[in-house]
């Protein structure tokens, strides 16, 4: 069993990823950034406006915004319009539910005039499995936004809008062979809901902040990292997100990944800020910061935010 995770370098970056703001209007037992109502952390304005100028000077090919509930953020929707004329792919982490708070019941609607890509947290095809990680009432919010979603043409073509769901388990084990999982989704979906989307990711939970918190108190951490440890495939090194991936906090800060911003880890080399990024000219070469964590995303078939790696 191999105990220290191998050193991987940057590549040349395709995807930005921004977490806006840690406030969302849910606070999921797995969230490994904390998010919850009661958070207030949020990018400001004038680190905002440099996102549309980073992605034209790196020629950035994917935005991926997240949170907490991303679209909670007063500036979300002139962001995502003032990239209207970029030819880059605008990825909307949304948890659903936020389309039934007050004052973003049109939201499904800008979403889909702007051709953002929603990909959508839906743990389970089962009640009961997603409120226990979710909280009560989630599921039945969840079927009825990606009922709306369905209506306004997501997850109906892969030319068309796209609509991709996430899945990660509720108990601390490797998620299950994502293609096989996926069917199983499709299937009883559109059966008992008539739903369809377009792709299902598979995502390994990540053993930190309240995830990692949440197996101390029931004795099962470190049971969970000899997991992860013992399931090292070295196949998944070659396709890790963070090595083409730029993670950026709400204060403008870098990171390899949104993992590695979550606590807080960084390396010596590379851009420290979003402002590094923009008033200097960087080749990502440089030796991403790996530690424990890291082994989430080597186990089995590998784990990122856009699924599995083999």
């Amino acid at each position: 069993m191999i105990n220290i995770f191998p050193s991987i370098n940057k590549e040349p970056i395709e995807t930005l990823q921004i977490n806006i703001g840690y406030r969302c209007n849910q606070a999921c037992k797995h969230c490994h950034v904390n998010s919850s109502p009661m958070r207030t952390e949020k990018m400001s304005n004038e680190i905002i406006t440099l996102i549309p100028k980073i992605i034209d000077k790196y020629k950035i090919k994917t935005l991926d915004i997240t949170g907490g509930a991303p679209e909670l953020h007063p500036e979300f929707r002139n962001l995502v319009t003032s990239l209207s004329n970029k030819k880059i792919d605008i990825i909307d982490r949304c948890n659903l539910t936020i389309f039934f708070e007050e004052g973003y019941e049109d939201l499904p609607q800008f979403l889909a005039r702007n051709n953002v890509i929603v990909t959508a947290s839906l743990p389970c095809y089962e009640k009961n499995n997603v409120e226990v990680q979710r909280g009560y009432g989630v599921f039945d919010k969840s079927i009825k936004a990606l009922k709306i979603l369905n209506n306004l043409g997501y997850g109906k073509s892969k030319n068309g809008l796209q609509l991709n769901l996430v899945y990660n388990p509720i108990n601390p084990i490797l998620p299950p062979p994502q293609a096989i999982l996926e069917n199983d989704y499709k299937k009883i979906l559109f059966e008992k809901y008539g739903i369809s989307f377009n792709n299902l990711y598979t995502i390994t939970n990540m053993p930190i902040n309240r995830y990692s918190d949440s197996l101390r108190r029931e004795g099962k951490l470190n049971t969970y990292h000899k997991l992860l440890k013992e399931n090292f495939n070295i196949d998944n090194l070659e396709n890790l997100m963070c090595k083409k991936t730029i993670s950026v906090n709400w204060l403008g800060e870098i990171y390899d990944c949104d993992f590695n911003q979550q606590i807080n880890l960084r390396g010596n080399k590379g851009p420290k800020t979003l402002s590094d990024l923009m008033n200097n000219s960087f080749k990502f070469d440089y030796e991403v910061a790996v530690k424990e964590h890291c082994f989430a995303c080597t186990a089995g078939s590998g784990s990122s935010c856009g699924g599995t790696l083999t």
